[in-house]
């Protein structure tokens, strides 16, 4: 895109605050290489365009924009004097992109000073050679803190759900741990037992009927009712007394461990008319160990499963095994999501589930709406405890016409109407310093509203605060290109400003 090329005076670009300076050899030597434009109402480059040239205007009025998911964002407006644009990344070569990082248009005729990008970057390093050493360091620097702190942030984040993972697995591997040493222990007794019974003068067939008893046992450990506590002290009580009566002076001991298998007194009749009265203690020392044995392999088996579909939730919380697109069951989402982040809930908020799994399931980037549930979630658990008390974290699914709600419910202090219309803007918060970035919500609102075309609203009163996330049911006719990542090169792009500041 060009101008109206006209006649360049080194007096008149001498007169702009970023010329003032320099020498009139300086100034001849700009007017000769560079040259002065004038454009009408329109376009004067394109971000993402090859940057050719250096912009500096010298009368008009500007304005720069970016684009934001499928937007264009106006992010300046100015009619200073002297204000620049354009590729102000030139003297660093090739060492980083050399594209327009924003758009620029003009909204009435408006004069440049034009200077090729070659040149600029030339003039930099040969007047300024200081000054652009400094500025390559300022860049660089920049870009490598930028990129430390983004790390940063993601690693906090992650210690963030981890801390929930780990509280998850914990419990289980820790009662894996404790069931396998008492087993062990267990089997230890089991084989003294058997050495005791073996040297006794039994006769082979009492053996095999114990044995066979043993295996019927097993069956009725693997069959074990669930029982009340009150039907569970009634029958230890019977259990006890039981014991006593055939010569076990201690059998509260082992009654409990009877009751958990689903033994009663009838079962133990049935074991006494079976085996001789001289070897019914030993039998039923015997079948208590098989039971104990019994009940903490099924302990270690419920601990492993557990910690297996911990792994498997967290598996389906990253979408690592996932396509980036694809139709899914939003609830298997939540669940996910809030057991990632179950230690940070804590104890003191109780989370209620109002699914309605009638509903279908839903066009989507899993991941990228788990990061969303992830905000919301946090920002819930941290509006609760910010009141000091216990609270209740809803999770309520509905289908609204042809859209499906996600509702996210806490009952924190609710958000002050006065900053209600804020907190969708990067790096608004209410956290406290070091504790948020500002990001959440203005991240998950690209992630509903321009990647799956939905809205994200919120509806607040103290007591009630209630996000809603409203998402189609169907993909739209294209689906939504990945937005892409910010260039740290971008970073360095200008605003306009009433000084002496970038355009």
């Amino acid at each position: 895109m060009s101008g109206q090329a006209m006649p360049c005076s080194p007096q008149e670009i001498g007169s702009l605050f970023l010329f003032e300076k320099l020498t009139p050899e300086q100034l001849g030597r700009l007017c000769a290489e560079g040259r002065i434009e004038r454009f009408d109402t329109g376009p004067v480059y394109a971000e993402g365009d090859p940057a050719t040239c250096f912009y500096v205007m010298i009368e008009g009025t500007v304005v720069l924009s970016r684009r934001v998911g499928g937007d264009e964002v106006e992010v300046g407006r100015t009619s200073q004097r002297g204000v620049y644009a354009g590729a102000m990344q030139a003297y660093l070569g090739d060492r980083v992109p050399q594209t327009y990082n924003n758009t620029m248009r003009v909204t009435e005729p408006t004069r440049f000073f034009v200077l090729p990008a070659q040149s600029f970057s030339d003039v930099m390093r040969e007047w300024f050679p200081m000054a652009a050493h400094l500025l390559e360091g300022l860049f660089f620097g920049a870009r490598s803190t930028q990129q430390v702190i983004g790390q940063r942030e993601r690693l906090l984040a992650l210690g963030s759900l981890s801390a929930g993972l780990t509280h998850e697995l914990n419990n289980p591997a820790a009662a894996a741990v404790r069931a396998t040493a008492t087993l062990r222990e267990r089997v230890g007794k089991m084989r003294h037992k058997l050495a005791h019974i073996s040297q006794g003068n039994y006769p082979r067939e009492a053996i095999a009927e114990l044995i066979e008893i043993q295996e019927r046992t097993v069956e009725r450990v693997a069959k074990a009712p669930v029982l009340s506590p009150l039907q569970a002290s009634d029958r230890e009580d019977e259990i006890a007394d039981w014991l006593e009566d055939h010569g076990f002076p201690e059998g509260w001991r082992i009654a409990p461990v009877f009751v958990q298998a689903g033994l009663d007194t009838d079962w133990l009749e049935q074991v006494a008319a079976r085996v001789a009265e001289d070897l019914l203690p030993a039998a039923l020392g015997w079948l208590n160990y098989t039971v104990e044995t019994e009940l903490l392999m099924d302990e270690i088996d419920d601990s492993t499963t557990r910690i297996s579909h911990l792994v498997d939730a967290a598996k389906q919380y990253s979408q690592l095994d996932r396509a980036p697109h694809r139709v899914v069951d939003v609830h298997e989402l939540l669940d996910s999501t809030l057991l990632m982040l179950s230690g940070k809930i804590g104890p003191r908020i109780r989370v209620v589930k109002e699914y309605d799994r009638s509903a279908p399931d839903v066009p989507a980037y899993p991941a990228e709406l788990n990061q969303v549930w992830t905000n919301l979630i946090d920002n819930a658990v941290f509006a609760i405890g910010s009141t000091g008390r216990e609270g209740t974290l809803t999770v309520r699914t509905a289908r609204e016409g042809e859209r499906l709600l996600v509702e996210f419910r806490d009952t924190g202090p609710g958000i002050p109407s006065e900053i209600r219309s804020r907190i969708f803007d990067p790096f608004f918060t209410t956290k406290p310093v070091g504790e948020g970035t500002g990001l959440g919500l203005d991240i998950s609102w690209r992630i509903i509203v321009n990647k799956h075309h939905g809205s994200l609203q919120v509806e607040s009163v103290p007591g009630d605060t209630r996000f809603q996330v409203l998402l189609p049911l169907t993909a739209p006719e294209s689906e939504p290109e990945s937005e892409p990542e910010p260039d740290p090169e971008s970073e360095s792009a200008a605003d306009p400003e009433p000084s002496e500041e970038p355009a």
